[in-house]
């Protein structure tokens, strides 16, 4: 009999069971506009409450079974273009295809030609053929050879979801045409990205729809890459982290009616709540923050009627020794109007400025995918200084002159240049916790997506060790990073007459200026990296945030994890 590995995956808030592998996606539920400042609660602006909307849930299963012979749906085949190279009597030359077509008496490679399928990357087809232990055959295609990094695999993935879903399958499976040559460590991490894929792909946001479709898809079985307690625990690791990426989602989708600086230090009391053998929570004030001498954060803050919310999770192993300390900052504007400067014009996305607080989602949701993996030998800080930069009487003006927490003070000559402002305090306060290493993460420029476009994250920073482990964790991940330089003669646009420096310089290098102001608030012994994500922190396309940061962040806590243990 076959050998069979398999994982259970869920989509609830059920506690783990040691004889059910689970992962949990909290649905943010606000019944009430509730603020910690102690304001009386009122109806949220709108009246609009996310649906509690039941969760779907997905069975992985790792087996070493003839695919001829599997019972299902959908039989889907991942395939590159040399996967397709046939002989001189038209037959497929690949032993996993070759055997498909024959059973099928010829039809796939028929019915693949008429198709035009050729195995470009993106590529897929779906044959309704009888002959099979499956309903359905599909092709996907990965490109011109074995792909090398993860994102193809992670499409596959999302390729099989999609095609579950149009077809309305159950169950379905995934074979690689050619996994003949992957090393032990390849098999894993392709199972990983493709269970991943498939996660994610199944994820609709429909919280905020007043109606919405169960999907069917219940079990995904993944053939040829192996069995085992190490697949078993990739699988775990690959739902531990897609729930974390799935709460940064729905953190980012929540429009700022709902997710005010108030509910978003809710939402992460209530990770150290769900996971209080590991977690720790401390939210500040206003007033708390004025004692710390913020002034930097509450003058963006000041405008608004919902008040500033200063979040610190720390995370401590469950067990043993601590023998690393990091630090997460992610900027968490709920809203941005510009302020006084306020976002006009075309191509100002004033009405996607909720994606403002993608760096907080990053972060939070690199904490909950933490807290169900349980690294040890490390301890992580997240900080998050929330609030809305919005415009009154009492907000914060051009030409004011704040003062940030280490003393430096900054002349505002753009209040739209407000998350720098917020994350200049939450850097002081971070570094003072004894940390060793700090990676901020927000949407902060225009001019990084200008030089690197929707897809990749500019990172910046001057310790050349920092910057190999971040980018070898983005390797792993699949997310993509792009170091560009801390240019330190740009500094000179960012001077000021009146104060220590201005907020914000010219249109030239502004994403290079802005890092190099905040670089200003990081103590000189500290590893310290910038990561702006202003391109993909949101999805154009599928209008709907991307939950981009969590899976490197993840990858490079526990690559620190292991190598202090």
């Amino acid at each position: 009999m076959a050998a069979i590995a398999t994982i259970i995956v869920s989509f609830t808030t059920s506690p783990l069971f040691p004889t059910t592998l689970r992962f949990t996606a909290f649905p943010l539920r606000y019944p009430t506009r509730k603020l910690m400042s102690h304001t009386p609660a009122r109806a949220t602006l709108g009246l609009t409450h996310p649906a509690n909307i039941e969760t779907p849930k997905i069975s992985f299963a790792a087996k070493d079974v003839d695919v001829t012979e599997w019972k299902g749906d959908i039989l889907a085949v991942g395939v590159t273009e040399k996967d397709l190279v046939r002989d001189g009597k038209s037959r497929f030359e690949n032993v996993i295809l070759n055997k498909i077509d024959s059973k099928l008496g010829g039809l796939l490679a028929e019915a693949s030609s008429e198709e035009d399928f050729s195995g470009k990357l993106g590529q897929s087809t779906l044959l309704r053929i009888a002959g099979l232990g499956s309903k359905r055959v599909g092709l996907i295609g990965l490109g011109q050879s074995p792909p090398s990094t993860p994102a193809p695999f992670k499409g596959l993935g999302e390729a099989v979801v999609a095609a579950a879903k149009s077809s309305q399958a159950s169950d379905v499976a995934i074979v690689l045409a050619s996994s003949e040559g992957l090393t032990e460590q390849s098999k894993l991490s392709t199972a990983y990205a493709i269970a991943s894929g498939a996660v994610l792909g199944l994820f609709e946001d429909n919280r905020y729809k007043s109606e919405s479709k169960k999907p069917t898809l219940r079990s995904v079985d993944i053939i040829g890459l192996g069995t085992g307690s190490e697949l078993e625990k990739k699988l775990k690791y690959a739902g531990d982290v897609s729930s974390g990426i799935i709460f940064g989602r729905e953190l980012v989708n929540s429009p700022a009616n709902v997710l005010t600086p108030g509910v978003l230090a809710e939402e992460a009391t209530k990770i150290a709540s769900t996971y209080s053998d590991v977690f720790t929570a401390k939210i500040l004030t206003a007033e708390q923050c004025e004692e710390l001498k913020m002034g930097s954060y509450l003058g963006v803050a000041a405008a608004s009627a919902n008040p500033p919310h200063f979040i610190h999770l720390c995370y401590k192993p469950p067990s043993g020794p601590v023998n690393v300390k990091l630090a997460l900052v992610g900027k968490g504007l709920t809203f941005d109007s510009g302020g006084y400067n306020i976002k006009t014009g075309p191509g100002c996305s004033i009405e996607l400025m909720k994606f403002d607080m993608g760096g907080s989602a990053a972060v939070l949701g690199t904490a909950k995918a933490l807290g169900q993996i349980k690294p040890l030998g490390v301890e992580v800080h997240f900080v998050v200084a929330a609030c809305e930069n919005m415009i009154s009487g009492t907000g914060m003006r051009p030409g004011d002159i704040v003062t940030a927490s280490n003393g430096k003070t900054i002349e505002v000559n753009n209040t739209d240049a407000e998350g720098r402002l917020t994350l200049a305090d939450a850097l002081v306060y971070t570094c003072n916790q004894g940390v060793e290493k700090v990676i901020d993460l927000a949407t902060l420029t225009g001019a990084c997506v200008v030089a690197l476009g929707p897809s990749i994250a500019g990172v910046f920073t001057p310790s050349d060790d920092l910057a190999k482990e971040v980018l070898e964790a983005s390797d792993a991940s699949g997310e993509k990073l792009w170091r560009l330089p801390l240019e330190e003669s740009y500094w000179e646009s960012m001077k000021s007459g009146v104060a220590d420096m201005v907020n914000t310089g010219g249109r030239q290098g502004g994403a290079i200026t802005a890092a190099l102001f905040l670089k200003q608030f990081v103590d000189e012994k500290v590893q310290w990296m910038h990561i702006d994500m202003a391109g993909p922190v949101w999805n154009d396309k599928k209008r709907s945030a991307t939950g981009f940061g969590i899976a490197t962040l993840v990858e490079w806590v526990l690559k620190n994890a292991s190598n202090a243990n």
